[in-house]
C-alpha cells in the first residue's frame, strides 16, 4: 500500500529553506563575532608581544619590545652567573660565560619575541598565536659569542700552562758528572679548547672543561742512567791486556781516569724501538791507533806441530808445539771496551779471532798416513863462505818438521818469510839484476834448489819454478867436489815475495819434510816422509846446449880499495840452454810428464882494483884468470 509523505512537497521545500536561512545566519553571526574578537585581540596587543611568549624562560607576553628587552636583561642571568671551569691537572680556572665573550642581545631577542605570530600567512599567524596563548612558546634569546674575548682569556691561562721543551743534559767537568733532567713541552691548543667551550655556552650550560694541551716530549727526558755509566767509566783506570799473554807480547796499556775523561763521548743515538737516548763511551779515535799499532805485533798464524820421523820406531817425534793462530779484532775490541766500561769493568782483555792448526801436538804417524821415506836428495856447497853457509842453515831450518796437507800446494816463500838481517840472515853473494853482488840471504837458493830436486825425483807436480839467470856451479857440484853438467837445469831460485817455488802434494797422505845441513861436509839433505803410492821417476836432460862464451871481463876502479888491491866480484859463465824431461809412472802407467826448459845467460867476470894499481886494467887479460894484472909484454 502506498504511504503518503508526512509533508507535501511544497511544505518540505519551505522547511528546508527556513532551516538553511537560519544556519546561514548563524555562521554569519559567528564570523562577525570572530572578526570582532580578532580585531579586539589585535587592538589589545598592537605593538606588544603576544601572550604566552617566553625568552629564555622569561615571560614577555603583553610587553612592548623595549619592555621585553628590559625584562630580559634583568631576569636572564646566565652570562653573568653561569660557570665555565677550565681544568689542567690539578689547576682550575673559573670563568663566567660573559668572561669568555658570551653576551645577550636583548633588543634582537625582544624583536624575535615580538615577531612570533606576526609572520607567515593568516592561518600560520593564527596558529602561532593560538599555540602561544594555549600552551606557551619558549624562544631562545639571541646571544653573541665573541671568540676574541675567549681567546684572550685562554692566552692568560696559557701563560700558566705553556712551557718550552727542554732536552736532558749530561755535563762532565773533570771527573764530576751531572745529569739535568729534560722537560716536556706544553702548549694550550686555543682553537681546540674553543671547540669545547662553544657548545656549552651556546646551550646555556655550566660545567668543567679540560684544556686541550699539545705536549712535545724531548728526545731525551732523563739522562740519569747515562750519568751513572759515565761515573762508572771514570771510577778507575782502564787497563787493556792481552789474554794469556806470552813473552814478547805488547801491553798491558793503562789509562788514568783523567785521561779517560778527556776522551769521553756523549752521543745521541736511536734505539731499535725508535726512541732516542744518550750513549756514553770512549771515542774510538783515542784507542784505535794504539790497537792498530799493536795488531801487527799480536798477529800470529796458526802453525802445525812439527815432528821428525823416527826410522826405528816409525813414529813421529814432536820437535815444536802447535801454535794457535790469532788476529786482533780492533773494532770488536773497541765495542767490548765500551760495553765493559759501562758495566763497571776496567781490566779488559783484547778481542781476538783464533784459528786452530790442522795438526796438533798429539798427532801420530798413523793419523797422518806417514809410514816411510818417499824421497830424499843431497846437494853440495863446497867453496861457500861462512856467510853463505850460515844462510843455508838458517833457511833450511825453517822447513825442518814442516807438514804438507794432502792435496795442498806448498809455497816455499810462505814458510821462508822475510829474508833480512832482522830474521837472522847474513850477507853473502846474490844475483841482482845483471850483477852478482853482496846482499842479505846469499845461499838461500841452495835450499830452494835442494827442495826442487827432492820434489822432482819424488815425482810430485811442480807448480812454480824459476831458474837462475846464469849457471851457478854450486848447483852442479857432485859429492867429490867436481862439476856434473847433467845437473844443469835442475836449480830453482826464490826471491820473496816476487819469485817463489811451489809444488803439490797430490797424494791422500800428509807429507813430512826434514832438512839436514852438515857444514863440515858442505852438504844439505832434504827428506820427504809419507806413504808411497808406488810412483817412480825416469828423467833425461839435453845437458848444456847452444853454448855461448862469456863476454869479456869488466874492470872497475874502486876508490874503496887500496893501491895494488884487486878483487873479483863476479865470475864468468858461459850461456847455454838446458831441457830436462821427466816421466812419472804409477801402477805401470804414465802418471805425469813434464819438461823444464832453462835459458842461462852468458855472464862476464867483473874485477875491481884500487886506484893506481899497476897492470890494471890488463891489456892482455888471461881468460882463466881475468883479474890477474899484466905481468909481461906482448
Amino acid at each position: 500500500m502506498k504511504r503518503n509523505p508526512p509533508y507535501p512537497a511544497s511544505s518540505l521545500d519551505a522547511l528546508i529553506q527556513t532551516v538553511t536561512a537560519s544556519l546561514l545566519g548563524g555562521v554569519l553571526l559567528f564570523a562577525a563575532a570572530s572578526l570582532l574578537l580578532g580585531i579586539a585581540f589585535e587592538a589589545r596587543y598592537a605593538g606588544r608581544v603576544y601572550p604566552g611568549v617566553y625568552l629564555g624562560g622569561v615571560a614577555v607576553g603583553g610587553l612592548r619590545p623595549a619592555e621585553a628587552a628590559a625584562r630580559l636583561e634583568k631576569n636572564f642571568t646566565y652570562p653573568q652567573e653561569g660557570s665555565i671551569t677550565l681544568l689542567d691537572g690539578g689547576s682550575r680556572w673559573e670563568f663566567s660565560p660573559a668572561d669568555l665573550g658570551l653576551f645577550l642581545d636583548a633588543e634582537r631577542s625582544a624583536q624575535q619575541a615580538y615577531a612570533w605570530g606576526r609572520t607567515g600567512g593568516p592561518l600560520a599567524r593564527l596558529q602561532a598565536q593560538w599555540n602561544a596563548w594555549q600552551s606557551g612558546v619558549s624562544l631562545p634569546p639571541v646571544l653573541v659569542f665573541d671568540e676574541r674575548i675567549a681567546e684572550n682569556a685562554l692566552r692568560m691561562v696559557s701563560d700558566a700552562v705553556n712551557q718550552p721543551v727542554r732536552e736532558a743534559q749530561l755535563e762532565i767537568r773533570g771527573l764530576e758528572v751531572e745529569a739535568v733532567s729534560g722537560q716536556i713541552g706544553r702548549e694550550v691548543d686555543i682553537p681546540g679548547t674553543l671547540e669545547s667551550i662553544r657548545p656549552r655556552v651556546e646551550n646555556l650550560q655550566s660545567g668543567e672543561i679540560l684544556l686541550v694541551v699539545r705536549e712535545t716530549p724531548p728526545a731525551v727526558l732523563d739522562a740519569s742512567e747515562q750519568a751513572a755509566i759515565a761515573r762508572r767509566i771514570l771510577s778507575a783506570p782502564l787497563v787493556l791486556r792481552v789474554p794469556d799473554a806470552e813473552e814478547g807480547d805488547p801491553g798491558p796499556w793503562e789509562f788514568a781516569p783523567e785521561q779517560l775523561a778527556e776522551h769521553l763521548t756523549i752521543e745521541r743515538v736511536e734505539t731499535p724501538e725508535g726512541a732516542t737516548r744518550f750513549q756514553v763511551g770512549l771515542e774510538t779515535d783515542f784507542l784505535r791507533p794504539i790497537l792498530e799499532e799493536a795488531a801487527s805485533q799480536l798477529e800470529r798464524k796458526a802453525e802445525n806441530a812439527r815432528f821428525y820421523f823416527d826410522d826405528e820406531s816409525r813414529e813421529l817425534v814432536r820437535i815444536q808445539n802447535a801454535v794457535i793462530g790469532r788476529r786482533l779484532l780492533v773494532t770488536e775490541t773497541l765495542q767490548t771496551v765500551n760495553e765493559k766500561l759501562a758495566a763497571g769493568e776496567h781490566n779488559i782483555p783484547l778481542v781476538f779471532d783464533y784459528s786452530l792448526p790442522q795438526v796438533g801436538d798429539e798427532a801420530t804417524a798413523a793419523d797422518l798416513g806417514i809410514t816411510e821415506l818417499v824421497s830424499a836428495h843431497t846437494t853440495y856447497f863446497y867453496g861457500s863462505s861462512s856467510g853463505r853457509i850460515h844462510n843455508i842453515q838458517t833457511a833450511a831450518g825453517r822447513f825442518h818438521g814442516v807438514l804438507v796437507p794432502p792435496g795442498a800446494v806448498f809455497s816455499m816463500g810462505e814458510i821462508l818469510g822475510d829474508v833480512s838481517l832482522d830474521t837472522g840472515y847474513a850477507e853473502a853473494l846474490i844475483i841482482y839484476g845483471d850483477r852478482t853482488i853482496k846482499g842479505v840471504g846469499g845461499g838461500v837458493c841452495q835450499v830452494s834448489t835442494t827442495l826442487f830436486r827432492t820434489v822432482f825425483f819424488g815425482g810430485y807436480p811442480v807448480v812454480e819454478r824459476h831458474p837462475h839467470a846464469y849457471r851457478v856451479y854450486y848447483y852442479e857440484q857432485n859429492a867429490a867436489g867436481g862439476i856434473n853438467p847433467n845437473l844443469a837445469g835442475l836449480d830453482a831460485t826464490v826471491y820473496v815475495p816476487v819469485v817463489d817455488f811451489k809444488f803439490q802434494n797430490d797424494t791422500p797422505y800428509w807429507l813430512l819434510m826434514e832438512t839436514y845441513v852438515n857444514p863440515a861436509a858442505r852438504t844439505l839433505t832434504w827428506k820427504f816422509y809419507s806413504t808411497s803410492d808406488g810412483r817412480t821417476v825416469e828423467w833425461d836432460t839435453t845437458g848444456p846446449v847452444n853454448r855461448v862464451d862469456p863476454p869479456d871481463p869488466v874492470y872497475e876502479e874502486n876508490p874503496e880499495l887500496s893501491k895494488g888491491q884487486i878483487k873479483q866480484v863476479d865470475w864468468a859463465a858461459e850461456g847455454a840452454d838446458v831441457t830436462v824431461t821427466r816421466t812419472v809412472y804409477r801402477d805401470g802407467k804414465i802418471y805425469l810428464q813434464d819438461e823444464f826448459f832453462t835459458h842461462y845467460l852468458p855472464w862476464r867476470a867483473v874485477c875491481q882494483y884500487g886506484p893506481g894499481t899497476k897492470g890494471m886494467p890488463p891489456k892482455h887479460p888471461d881468460p882463466k884468470h881475468p883479474c890477474q894484472p899484466d905481468t909481461k909484454k906482448k
